[in-house]
């Protein structure tokens, strides 16, 4: 009896042991951005007749893959692997290949963006978002999410989903300040999402490569968007708002 009470003990702890959550304070996560551009460009409102003509030639969607490597005081994100379909698209939107270093423990960061012929080191305090937490919970990447709302430009959403088994307060592009790191953003109006594909444990050798972008002219956000602005302004509508929500992201 003593050995059975034994047996059921060490069961009992395993299963214990296998329930309780998820502590990560250091890692690598690679995130899938993927954009239905027959959606965001070849739209029939925006183009007439051209939009069916330029939907034959481009793929419906583009996918890009990024890195985020992270600690508990500071994180990295940028481009990772290649996707080869991806030449078929042609230009790349402004903002496609950002690189974006947040210091946690001094909210401040450093972002890289190529924005058409130019690139901006964008040198500033982390952006100071306002969430508001919903109900809604999803697995994304093994992770257990919670569902959580903001706004960029002041109307364009921005839906996040955050785990706090992932201690980092950060995320893809320049959002972060959630309860934990986001592994799954989506921005309806740019038809785009950041979903993560995996969650790795960081090496030593990564670890060493979080360090901020130093090339670019030097700006702040709102001399970027005040830049930005003033080179499109004679854009159409439309044309120039999404430049500025890619820009802001």
């Amino acid at each position: 009896m003593q050995r059975i009470l034994i047996i059921i003990a060490i069961i009992s702890g395993a299963f214990s042991a296998a329930a309780q959550p998820r502590f990560v304070t250091k890692g690598k996560i690679e995130f899938e951005r993927k954009t239905n551009m027959h959606r965001l460009y070849y739209n029939e409102e925006e183009m007439g007749s051209w939009s069916e003509t330029m939907k034959k030639l481009i793929p419906q969607f583009k996918v890009d893959y990024f890195d985020l490597v992270f600690t508990e005081e500071k994180t990295l994100y940028k481009p990772g692997r290649e996707n080869p379909d991806n030449k078929k698209i042609g230009f790349p939107p402004p903002a496609a290949e950002n690189v974006v270093f947040k210091d946690l423990q001094q909210q401040k960061g450093a972002t890289q963006k190529q924005i058409y012929e130019s690139q901006f080191l964008i040198l500033d305090s982390l952006r100071n978002v306002t969430w508001k937490l919903q109900p809604e919970i999803r697995t994304i990447a093994g992770f257990e999410c919670r569902k959580a709302l903001t706004r960029i430009c002041d109307s364009v959403v921005v839906v996040a989903f955050y785990t706090d088994e992932i201690v980092p307060a950060s995320g893809p592009e320049s959002f972060h300040g959630l309860p934990g790191m986001i592994l799954g953003l989506a921005v309806p109006r740019l038809y785009t999402t950041w979903f993560a594909t995996k969650v790795e444990l960081l090496n030593t050798a990564e670890e060493t490569k979080i360090i901020a972008p130093a090339r670019g002219k030097k700006v702040n956000d709102q001399e970027l968007l005040s830049t930005v602005n003033a080179g499109i302004k004679d854009w159409g509508e439309r044309y120039r708002d999404k430049a500025m929500w890619m820009t802001s992201l």
